[in-house]
């Protein structure tokens, strides 16, 4: 059954409940390691915490990804590869910014090269907060995201597509030498 052919509202939103139920018992994750951060999720993942019983499973290309998970700060090189990363994913997508180095920088806050606020470039759905998170912080990530999944407010996604003028100019401001598509959908 299609999603068009639903005409019925009351059937429409048992299935959209099903749909977002099935969605957020199944994140499937893109690891984007920059720095440090990323020595916390094999720890994550593993049979200690646990990570698959919250249906969050690693993934390999952005194709197959539903969730990139971007661990350490980025510089202009890498969120141009960010960048690419993400639009090459199917919707819906989702990011999580993984330490506080997605959020001001961290360490690295006066670098001329270091991207802060990351969400001016791409659209980041949860920050987890920390130099480095845990693993219990990373997995309270994903169960925030999988609540927002759960209520239809993780759609950073959609907004992208629908201010990709506003992303573009924010992030030729920062990427000089800019020989990407302008549009990949």
């Amino acid at each position: 059954m299609e999603i068009n052919d639903i005409n019925d509202k009351e059937s429409r939103k048992i299935f959209d409940i099903i749909k977002d139920y099935a969605r957020r018992h199944s994140l499937f994750v893109l690891s984007y390691g920059t720095g440090c951060g990323a020595i916390e999720i094999p720890p994550t993942m593993t049979s200690r915490y646990d990570a698959e019983r919250f249906g969050i499973a690693g993934r390999a290309t952005p194709r197959q990804a539903d969730v990139l998970l971007i661990t350490g700060y980025l510089a202009v090189k890498t969120l141009k590869r960010v960048i690419r990363t993400y639009e090459q994913m199917q919707g819906p997508k989702y990011i999580i910014g993984f330490g506080s180095c997605t959020i001001n920088g961290g360490m690295y806050w006066d670098s001329y090269n270091t991207i802060k606020l990351l969400d001016k470039y791409v659209p980041v759905d949860v920050y987890i907060n920390g130099c480095m998170p845990r693993p219990e912080a990373v997995i309270e990530g994903f169960i925030k995201l999988q609540e927002m999944i759960k209520t239809g407010k993780a759609n950073g996604w959609e907004l992208y597509q629908q201010n990709l003028d506003w992303y573009r100019a924010n992030q030729k401001k920062v990427i000089k030498n800019w020989n990407m598509p302008d549009y990949n959908w």
